[in-house]
């Protein structure tokens, strides 16, 4: 049998604790837990803030980096005092500018930061055009031709 079956079984307070101190370390990595998306528009960052009022929260871009900065004083909770405070630096891609970073944060507090891919110089004058789905034509192109054919016979 191993040792640490027999340790559970024997103290099963000592695997409590332990199993509490995991639980307690996942709980501060979803906190300040952040999700990076790269797609063919846009490099963007999610990142869970909802602790952290809009003031006490600074964005910036620094040498090809955006600098994300959550900071508040002692604050009471049901517990006691907390302060809190987080620094994140995400690299920005090659091919995003810092010039074009924006943000939005959300009522739940997830704050998104995105940065669109820069337009190559040789195909900036391009312009995709959307297709729009419509109904079928040969229905509209027969409607528009009865009323010319009611006429002619008048």
């Amino acid at each position: 049998m191993p040792d640490d079956f027999l340790a559970a079984v024997v103290t099963p307070q000592m695997s409590t604790d332990y199993s509490r101190v995991w639980t307690e370390v996942a709980m501060v990595a979803r906190e300040v837990g952040s999700n990076i998306t790269v797609d063919k528009d846009k490099f963007q960052v999610s990142l869970d803030v909802q602790h952290f009022a809009p003031e006490e929260i600074s964005i910036k871009t620094v040498e090809g980096f955006v600098v994300v900065e959550g900071k508040h004083e002692d604050k009471e909770d049901e517990h006691g005092f907390i302060s809190r405070q987080f620094l994140r630096r995400y690299a920005l891609p090659e091919g995003c500018e810092a010039e074009t970073v924006q943000s939005k944060l959300s009522s739940d507090g997830v704050l998104t930061i995105m940065a669109p891919w820069k337009i190559d110089e040789a195909i900036e004058g391009e312009r995709a055009i959307p297709i729009e789905r419509t109904g079928p034509v040969g229905k509209e192109i027969k409607e528009q031709e009865e009323p010319k054919e009611q006429k002619t016979e008048e």
